[in-house]
């Protein structure tokens, strides 16, 4: 998979692109993640990317010139998405979407926000994700690619552990535990040391369904709503 990225502060995501799951993924040639400078691609001896907006107003905003030439000169996978409050909420299922295809790219908002032909003329589409303010696109772009490239096959090393994470199937995910199995006078649960599989994941599957309804009851209201089955099973564990 390839993703481009275009912004004004590169270095706010070379770091964390060289890291972790995806700076490995990036090492063995499974990602190709890509940072263009737009300053790279402005006219000026003082490379400026952005200027006043006409009718007056606070603030600066990015220019069309230096993305377009960016743009054209890179030619960078399709789809290209501005990241930016009015786009299209990104979420798991966008993730997973966007993980089953070849490549895309990203656009960072900054200042009061881009030109509008930038968004009429250049980009496919719009991406937010959330409700709120960042002072530029770069925060939000890493959230996009990691979201993202966690889902490429080969990236992590157990694939299966992206079957058993919060949203698969609508819900958040079972608590989970580890070494000690005493601590602090807390126990882990019986059931995970009863070395009965199917009990384990019938626990598990509870577990899953009880922390949705208490923490995030839109989301089982999105399933629409408990099963049969599912009442049953908390009632099982305790927990209906």
């Amino acid at each position: 998979m390839r993703i481009d990225v275009f912004t004004s502060l590169p270095q706010l995501l070379a770091p964390v692109f060289d890291v972790g799951l995806l700076g490995r993924a990036r090492e063995q040639g499974v990602l190709d993640v890509r940072v263009h400078d737009l300053r790279d691609y402005s006219t000026d001896r003082h490379r400026s990317v952005d200027d006043t907006p006409f009718g007056g107003g606070p603030g600066m905003v990015l220019a069309p010139e230096p993305i377009f030439r960016a743009v054209e000169a890179v030619d960078p996978p399709r789809p290209l998405f501005l990241l930016s409050p009015g786009g299209r909420r990104f979420d798991q299922e966008r993730a997973r979407e966007l993980a089953a295809t070849p490549g895309f790219s990203l656009l960072c908002g900054r200042y009061e926000g881009v030109d509008e032909r930038v968004r009429s003329d250049l980009v496919d589409d719009g991406l937010s994700i959330g409700d709120y303010v960042l002072a530029g696109g770069e925060a939000a772009a890493f959230v996009v690619v990691e979201a993202v490239t966690r889902l490429v096959p080969g990236v992590m090393g157990n694939d299966a552990s992206r079957d058993e994470e919060s949203f698969v199937d609508g819900l958040l995910e079972y608590p989970q535990f580890t070494r000690p199995a005493v601590f602090r006078g807390e126990e882990v649960p019986e059931v995970l040391r009863s070395g009965d599989h199917a009990r384990v994941q019938r626990w598990r599957r509870a577990q899953a369904l009880a922390r949705t309804r208490d923490l995030r009851p839109d989301l089982l209201e999105r399933r629409g709503g408990l099963t049969s089955d599912e009442e049953a099973l908390l009632e099982e564990f305790g927990l209906s």
